[in-house]
């Protein structure tokens, strides 16, 4: 519970209050947390393991916002509001999860102002998020967002030859960046053919940080080649 940002000013005798109010759930790999549209009735708090939230159309697509792991909390928007989940969350390794009541919740704000004060804030840090998310979707082709994604997981700086190990298959990087497998592909290869990266299987080489870094901040002519990968 002290792991969680807004609970660790407490005094000891509020959060072993709070922690015994708590009912806490396992879950496996795959296992869903909650449902898109399901009503929040508390707060969840990963106590550990991995979650992932994500949207699916009614075709199939999938959109993933983002993933949290220990000490991360889920569930404040609709908790506040009164709706439904926004998305749905999946287990991605063994997770346990603790459950506190809407009711213990509010009150706990009533009586601590500073809590509602930084839940605020941390809804307000995923509200930029997800307007990234949009303004990505919205402005940015697809082999630009593969730069950016391909950019921030190597560590910097980034010299000529630096190579990363690609753990995400083309589906799950599509169901990140807002778009297919097929046109991941099909922007990996114009990266390839540009000559910013090259690849052996699933270990990717920037031969061309500079180029790669640009183009993931979107002010390099070679994005206009990727406007036909959008």
């Amino acid at each position: 519970m002290r792991r969680v940002g807004y609970f660790a000013s407490l005094p000891a005798t509020e959060l072993s209050r709070l922690a015994g109010r708590c009912t806490t759930r396992s879950l496996e790999p795959g296992q869903a947390l909650f449902e898109e549209g399901q009503p929040c009735r508390g707060l969840l708090i990963v106590a550990e393991g991995l979650v992932e939230i994500r949207q699916i159309s009614f075709r199939g697509r999938e959109q993933v916002f983002h993933s949290e792991g220990s000490g991360a909390t889920l569930g404040e928007g609709p908790l506040f509001d009164g709706g439904g989940y926004i998305a749905s969350a999946v287990a991605l390794a063994p997770t346990r999860v603790l459950f506190l009541s809407r009711t213990d919740v509010l009150g706990l704000c009533q009586r601590r102002p500073e809590v509602a004060l930084a839940m605020l804030k941390t809804m307000a840090r995923r509200v930029r998020h997800f307007a990234g998310i949009v303004s990505d979707l919205a402005f940015r082709p697809v082999i630009e967002r593969l730069a950016r994604h391909l950019d921030a997981a190597v560590a910097a700086p980034v010299k000529p030859g630096a190579s990363m190990e690609l753990t995400l298959t083309h589906a799950q990087l599509a169901a990140r960046l807002g778009t297919v497998r097929e046109l991941i592909a099909r922007a990996f290869s114009e990266l390839e053919k540009t000559g910013v990266i090259s690849r052996d299987r699933s270990r990717i080489v920037i031969r061309d940080p500079a180029r790669l870094a640009a183009l993931a901040r979107g002010d390099d002519d070679a994005t206009r080649a990727g406007d036909r990968v959008t």
